[in-house]
């Protein structure tokens, strides 16, 4: 996937985020986040698109921190997401090519803008879900292809990063496959007392394997959904569920 692509899903998955939410209620409970209201979840994410927009947009170097969470609730806090969401889309839109500015783990290539197009892209599918489970009924489906590349941010990216929980005391390998996508996607996570270490290939064996189909598996990896299916010592599975959340 190029940015362009990641960019029409952040447009598209925004829209079916803030659709979701209007049709919940903000007073809603959110089933795959147990500690929110669908208003927790707007301010959240409308915070983060607000965020992203302001790094990409003044090229920061650095960290910053948050904006403050607005003080609205019903239809006027749905709006304010929709604004944020837009604000954000408009800026990934007219930023250079070139973009430099703070990231926090690999872009699929050197890229700012690459990054960010791509990580709001995930950030908001995954919310959008949980907008959606809270909404109730089918949810919006996930192409197999960015499913694939999602896991792949998740277990290259985010969890490569020194902050990551998912340690072992001893060496164990954990293998994670996706059925559905071909040539077949596998990773090998090697996990020890230190952050995982994450390839791209079936080297080797594996203490346990996690595979299903890549929406399914995508979702289940960043705790939304059951796994799959789980082979080997599932309690590497447990670990997964207990330590991976972000």
């Amino acid at each position: 996937m190029d940015t362009a692509d990641f960019l029409q899903t952040l447009d598209r998955e925004g829209r079916l985020l803030a659709a979701a939410a209007a049709a919940a209620g903000t007073d809603a409970k959110v089933p795959t986040c147990p500690q929110w209201q669908v208003r927790d979840l707007l301010r959240h994410i409308g915070a983060v698109h607000q965020w992203a927009a302001a790094v990409v947009a003044d090229g920061q170097p650095d960290p910053r921190p948050f904006g403050d969470l607005p003080d609205l609730d019903g239809d006027e806090l749905v709006d304010w997401y929709r604004d944020s969401h837009r604000l954000l889309v408009d800026t990934l839109t007219a930023a250079p090519a070139d973009l430099e500015c703070w990231t926090f783990h690999p872009a699929p290539n050197p890229s700012a803008l690459a990054f960010w197009t791509r990580r709001q892209a995930h950030e908001t599918t995954v919310h959008r879900y949980d907008a959606e489970a809270a909404r109730g009924g089918t949810a919006s489906p996930i192409a197999a292809d960015f499913a694939v590349d999602g896991i792949d941010e998740l277990l290259r990216g985010f969890h490569a990063r020194p902050r990551s929980r998912v340690r072992t005391p001893e060496p164990r390998v954990l293998r994670v496959r996706a059925l559905d996508a071909g040539p077949e996607p596998v990773w090998t996570v090697r996990l020890t007392a230190e952050p995982p270490v994450t390839v791209r290939d079936a080297a080797g064996e594996a203490d346990a394997e996690l595979s299903g189909p890549a929406d399914k598996l995508y979702l289940a990896l960043w705790n939304r959904e059951p796994v799959p299916s789980v082979s080997g010592d599932r309690s590497l599975a447990a670990l997964w569920r207990e330590k991976s959340g972000i």
